[in-house]
């Protein structure tokens, strides 16, 4: 891990030349017309103050309007043209997406909206992943130097509370079942968020949560349709509002008598592979929560012609499930001192864009090697001048040995007042699984390590039987960023990673009974494989 040749410094005016010139020199370019220029090299780094720039603008409050959608493994099961129908009809500022795959790019293009994260997020403003945040959210630049901050989550399937009941299960086992499955992939969310809420950022956390709401199983509703059967206090929707999140639904819609506002399933054409049947419970499993400076004043739901309470029409309707559109009066918080990386993981050559709020003070850009200081930089760059409080980088790696890297936001002072993880992998590499052995007793944990691997936010590792066709019949599974759900970013999956299987880890039935095993890792909440092995488990 390190850099050819020798360290360098990065001055301003003329990284543009310094592209041409210095081809074998890592660059950190001003984005626009003009970059800046090569310094002379030295033993140790040295940093350009930047001007200082404006402090935060003061917030004035605006209108924003969000959209949750479980657009089906992919949106292309009925009609893609109608994903982007639905999107375009409903008009959100920032939209929420579960079992996107690799579409979310698509879908933005397609709908015209310019931004989006890889895994989850389209907007009409600018995204920022800031490190520190597992994952769990990203800021929305709603204004300048202002923001928003959204948390997207899709929790396990297994277990389902509705069906559970309509059998005639005690509510005994269904809240344990929930308490299992469901609870423990929310908790750090539910740790990260609040905070940012204390800091005066309007957060919203929303998504396919897989249980319906303890407010649509209160005693009025109990008996109202058959599979109601008594007062539930579903733990996930509880946890939520207890840690300050307000259902944006029944803030609008107070009364579940009046408004059930039912998502799932949705009245879609019937596929192949999967189509709820005629006595699916019909519940509220899509949520749009916020908590901070947000007001809710307008809740709809987007989804087949003539569902109930569907405003938002589109025939033939692509998912499964119906979205929700929440429209919200809220004043945006301060952005937090940061630099973000899009992506965070390259490949040698890439030029990755770093985003930098520096709040008006004096700083410069640096890479170390991860963990490493000011001392440890390989190159620097001022920030562009002008006064501007915040700014975009063009990072070049061409001459970064595959490794694990920083990049620092360095004060006038040269302390680091803020530093992003960059993974830099070989050119051509694939993902590589192993386990630690190639047999087990039966309950024995199941050690598993993978290189070069993407680190999706919702990557996952999956176990099938040794004949099973493909990985969408897998028995037991697990996200690799392990029990938060959410695997980008520190705190989350890294390319190089490992993780446990065992009774406390996996979802699905535990222990596998003896017999021979595929082991996948699988990107994007996909069923599309990028690395496997093999194992067995013996009496």
């Amino acid at each position: 891990m390190g850099i050819s040749g020798t360290r360098r410094t990065v001055g301003l005016g003329l990284a543009l030349l310094a592209c041409l010139v210095l081809p074998a020199t890592l660059v950190l370019a001003a984005c626009g017309e003009s970059s800046g220029s090569a310094g002379s090299s030295s033993s140790s780094p040295t940093f350009s103050p930047a001007p200082s720039g404006t402090p935060t603008p003061s917030a004035a409050s605006m209108t924003l309007k969000v959209m949750d959608f479980n657009i089906e493994w992919g949106g292309e099961n009925v009609s893609f043209a109608k994903v982007i129908e639905a999107v375009k009809k409903a008009q959100p500022d920032i939209l929420c997406l579960q079992e996107a795959w690799a579409n979310t790019k698509r879908i933005a293009k397609e709908a015209g909206y310019p931004y989006w994260n890889e895994a989850y997020v389209v907007s009409r403003y600018p995204l920022l992943e800031p490190p520190g945040a597992h994952g769990d959210y990203l800021l929305v630049e709603v204004q300048p130097g202002r923001c928003v901050a959204v948390s997207d989550t899709h929790l396990p399937s297994d277990k389902p509370g509705s069906h559970r009941m309509r059998l005639g299960k005690p509510v005994e086992a269904i809240l344990a079942a929930e308490k299992e499955v469901r609870l423990p992939y929310i908790q750090r969310q539910l740790k990260d968020l609040p905070p940012l809420a204390e800091q005066g950022i309007p957060v919203f956390l929303l998504g396919d949560f897989n249980a319906p709401s303890w407010r649509d199983y209160t005693a009025e509703v109990v008996g109202t349709r058959d599979y109601v059967k008594y007062v539930v206090e579903w733990p996930v929707s509880k946890a939520i509002e207890q840690a300050g999140f307000v259902d944006s639904w029944r803030a609008v819609h107070p009364d579940p008598l009046k408004s059930l506002g039912l998502t799932w399933p949705a009245d879609r054409p019937e596929i192949e592979d999967w189509t709820p049947g005629p006595y699916t419970p019909q519940d509220r499993i899509d949520f749009i929560y916020s908590m901070g400076p947000a007001k809710a004043t307008a809740a709809q739901l987007a989804g087949e012609k003539f569902g109930p309470e569907v405003t938002i029409p589109v025939t033939p309707w692509p998912s499964d499930h119906r979205a929700v559109v929440s429209t919200f009066t809220v004043t945006p918080g301060p952005l937090p001192v940061m630099v973000a990386l899009s992506p965070q993981v390259a490949t040698v050559g890439d030029r990755v864009k770093a985003q930098y709020w520096a709040d008006g003070e004096a700083g410069s850009l640096a890479v170390a090697p991860a963990g490493g200081s000011v001392a440890d930089a390989l190159e620097s760059s001022a920030l562009p001048a002008g006064g501007e409080a915040s700014g975009t980088v063009k990072l070049a790696t061409k001459v970064l040995d595959p490794g694990a890297y920083e990049v620092l936001l360095v004060g006038a002072g040269e302390e680091v007042r803020a530093r992003a993880p960059l993974w830099v992998q070989a050119p051509g590499a694939k993902p590589v699984l192993t386990t630690d052995a190639e047999e087990y007793t039966s309950g024995q944990p199941i050690v598993v390590t993978w290189k070069d691997a993407p680190a999706g936010r919702t990557d996952w590792i999956a176990v099938c039987k040794a004949d099973a066709p493909d990985p969408n019949d897998f028995l037991i599974y697990q996200y690799t960023g392990g029990i938060s759900g959410s695997a980008y970013g520190a705190g989350g999956a890294t390319p190089d990673g490992t993780l446990t299987l065992d009774a406390d880890t996996v979802i699905g039935p535990w222990p596998l009974p003896p017999g021979k095993y595929v082991l996948y890792y699988l990107p994007n909440d996909g069923y599309e494989a990028t690395a496997k092995t093999t194992f067995a488990v013996t009496e």
